[in-house]
């Protein structure tokens, strides 16, 4: 989501820092992908394949081959007859790639995604351990294996002790048979810090308060709520303490609402919590009472909260008050001694500023508190740490996390190679050492000007657009522009990661041991809480980045006006030096479009110029806004996956930002062809540059899911699937429909065109 959001990439990863702060968790990311995605969870290993699936794989390689000599042939006949083609070795390489995803049997005016990708998802099955794959999550792969290299080569020459650091971390969680050594003992003897569960026989403790302050300070879990340190919406120059409602054990609410459509997911849900009660000792019959109870209970906590679409306007859900008010709202929780836990050594008092985002959510969590069992509420907050630490103890835990993804996102058991888990994790926690290391070996310097270059054309190319937006008036024009140009470029990697001295001063109280992976996790958790509460008392800054430098990934953050553009997705299938223009602006082109878009969807419209939540709009313009967000809300929420329909409300900030990142992607490159003139055609494709431009952008989202990865999408995730993605834009798109000679009213150029960047 763009505006404010729960800090939690929680659950599956890990908070990362800057030169001074927690990463400010605000923001909208152009792509969101399910835990095994980000994981990289299971990568199907060659032995264990089916001898179809090897001849599968054997004959992709032939047929790319033969393409390859195809289109060189094809270039030579090209040179001879069409001297306006690019014949370099990236050119027929890439072209070669483009080709090959295309299905030339799909009309493209009747389905544009299946014309641009249909050769893709025929020559990708989805690989085994994968709930989805696509060319994200392809590129973090290849991400992946650069960091695991530089992880491991421990022989490397002037290393900060940040980056030795990191290779520590990593090396401890790769030592296997220690972790197996060690079995549940870490997490058993967690909990008998926390005081114990019923899990090993009766429990009757009047600690609630004690406990509900430790689970949430040193060890960083939420079971009620979440509360964070993030910048003041209404007041951009400071941070703030900020309270909200908290996630749950399964992805979504919907999950536990819907007990029919989703009875396959629960009943696995309560088979991996009752398993981990067993391998943490307890009997069977013990573990089933008790964690049927729990997921009781999370069903209770999901029908109080509130749905993401009934959220999306912030200027209704912030409400500022002191920590003394909170007393009233939400006298189950003793506030004061609470914060000061999870806050401390910063001094608090009553009079302490805390924004409020889950006003009625909180009153009624206060309730279900006071009125729930105290065995119950600490059985669930020991369940909420033992669910954070799962993935860190010995394979019996790692096996039966496995069988519950599996149920939960399609995924057929692979053998997942350690090292993925533990590059993913170090990233998670030491994500900017080993970010320095991941920019120096492979993040070229003159890449960032180039892209910064970029990003200032489709800035241009926005503005220039909002002369023709026909419902804004001219001042609220004029205010936008301003904003537009103020939007602050972030792109590679934060400043400080390339000084040794500024980077070892982040990690300075990270202790970092060697064998003991369990022990580092935790030394995190504990350093990620003091470096919260130090946050508290500094202004929000330029360096501080949500993502990690080999991310995959892109974000517009509002508060701050800035979009973010890591190293990690300056890399192809998104960018090339060394292919046509029209396929970089159709690639990390629309992504920058997309992330400036968002300065202006439903909720970064909220924010002014300087990041501050605030009415700066003519009321005609607010209303003429929501005339015209209403068409896409109805266009996308017309469309549906597995006879399941999509939620136009819910997605509609991320479709927003698709249409409006399409416009201003392909108004940049008509702008460039006009300074320097048309460039050369690929061979072979039969297909001029701008045709190239949205076949370039479609084929970014090729991607192949399971059923039960689209089923979570749909309820979870802020965007559309890719198929939407696709043809949802381009069938708002006029260029589009013009350079592919669209009829009127073909599927992919209706009448009806929803308008508004």
């Amino acid at each position: 989501e763009t505006g404010r959001q729960n800090p939690p990439m929680s659950t599956y990863k890990r908070a990362t820092l800057d030169e001074e702060d927690l990463v400010d968790s605000t923001g909208d990311d152009v792509y969101s992908s399910s835990p095994m995605q980000v994981n990289g969870r299971g990568s199907p290993c060659w032995p264990d394949k089916s001898p179809r699936e090897r001849r599968l794989l054997l004959s992709v390689c032939v047929l790319s081959v033969v393409l390859f000599v195809s289109l060189i042939c094809a270039g030579v006949f090209y040179k001879h007859g069409h001297p306006g083609s690019c014949l370099t070795g990236p050119c027929i390489t890439v072209a070669g790639a483009v080709m090959g995803a295309l299905d030339r049997s799909v009309d493209p005016c009747h389905d544009f995604y299946n014309f641009a990708c249909g050769g893709w998802v025929k020559n990708n099955p989805l690989p085994e351990g994968k709930s989805r794959w696509g060319p994200f999550s392809n590129l973090w792969e290849h991400n992946m294996l650069v960091m695991k290299h530089l992880l491991e080569n421990t022989t490397m020459k002037g290393l900060s002790k940040a980056e030795e650091k990191a290779q520590r971390y990593y090396q401890a969680c790769m030592n296997e048979s220690k972790i197996e050594e060690l079995g549940a003992k870490p997490l058993q003897q967690l909990i008998s810090h926390l005081g114990g569960w019923a899990l090993n026989g009766p429990w009757d403790k009047d600690n609630f308060q004690e406990v509900l302050r430790k689970v949430s300070g040193s060890l960083r879990t939420s079971p009620f709520f979440t509360v964070f340190v993030s910048t003041d919406s209404k007041n951009s120059n400071s941070n703030v303490i900020q309270v909200d409602q908290s996630s749950l054990g399964l992805p979504s609410r919907d999950y536990y609402l819907n007990k029919t459509a989703n009875e396959k997911y629960l009943t696995a849900y309560l088979n991996f919590l009752v398993e981990l009660g067993v391998l943490l000792g307890g009997t069977e019959e013990a573990s089933q009472t008790m964690m049927a109870e729990i997921v009781e209970f999370e069903t209770t906590l999901a029908n109080i909260t509130v749905p993401q679409e009934e959220r999306r306007d912030e200027e209704l859900i912030y409400h500022k008050m002191k920590v003394e008010d909170l007393k009233t709202l939400a006298p189950a929780v003793e506030w004061m001694p609470y914060l000061i836990e999870v806050f401390k050594p910063v001094p608090l008092n009553q009079s302490e500023p805390v924004v409020v985002y889950a006003k009625e959510y909180l009153q009624k969590v206060s309730d279900l508190i006071e009125k729930t069992n105290k065995s119950l509420l600490n059985n669930y907050m020991v369940m909420k740490v033992v669910r954070k630490m799962v993935s860190v103890l010995d394979q019996r835990f790692q096996d039966a996390e496995q069988r519950f993804l599996e149920v939960m996102y399609g995924t057929k058991k692979s053998c997942t190679p350690r090292w993925k888990l533990c590059v993913s994790d170090t990233d998670s926690a030491l994500g900017f050492a080993l970010g320095a290391m991941f920019v120096k070996d492979t993040f070229a310097e003159d890449s960032k000007d180039i892209a910064s270059e970029m990003v200032g054309e489709i800035k241009r190319a926005f503005e220039d657009s909002l002369k023709d937006v026909s419902w804004m008036d001219a001042e609220t024009k004029k205010a936008a522009k301003e904003k537009a140009d103020a939007i602050y470029n972030m792109v590679g990697y934060p400043e400080f990661i390339m000084n040794a001295t500024k980077l070892d001063k982040v990690f300075n109280d990270f202790e970092v041991v060697s064998e003991l992976y369990f022990q580092n996790v935790m030394q995190y958790y504990n350093f990620s809480a003091r470096v919260t509460a130090d946050q508290l008392r500094k202004a929000p800054n330029r360096n501080q980045w949500s993502m990690t430098p080999p991310t995959v990934n892109a974000y517009y953050n509002p508060t701050k006006n800035e979009m973010v553009l890591p190293a990690g997705i300056l890399q192809a299938p998104f960018y090339s030096r060394s292919w046509p223009k029209a396929l970089n602006f159709g690639g990390i082109g629309v992504v920058m479009g997309h992330e400036l878009t968002h300065a202006f969807d439903d909720q970064g419209r909220e924010y002014d110029k300087d990041g501050n939540l605030r009415p700066w709009w003519k009321n005609s313009s607010v209303e003429a806004f929501k005339r015209q967000a209403q068409c896409m809300v109805e266009q996308y929420g017309n469309y549906s996956i597995n006879q399941e329909p999509l939620n136009g409300k819910h997605t509609l900030g991320e479709n927003i930002a698709d249409n409006g990142g399409l416009k201003a992607a392909y108004k940049a490159y008509v702008n460039w062809i006009q300074k320097n003139g048309e460039e050369p055609m690929l061979p072979a494709l039969g297909m001029t540059n701008h045709q190239l431009f949205f076949v370039g952008f479609a084929q970014v989202w090729c991607s192949v899911r399971t059923p039960e990865s689209s089923h979570e999408g749909v309820i979870t995730d802020p965007h559309s699937p890719s198929r939407f993605r696709v043809i949802g834009t381009i069938s708002n798109s006029r260029e589009f429909s013009k350079h592919f000679g669209c009829r009127a009213n073909a599927p992919m150029n209706p009448k009806h065109k929803c308008e508004l960047w």
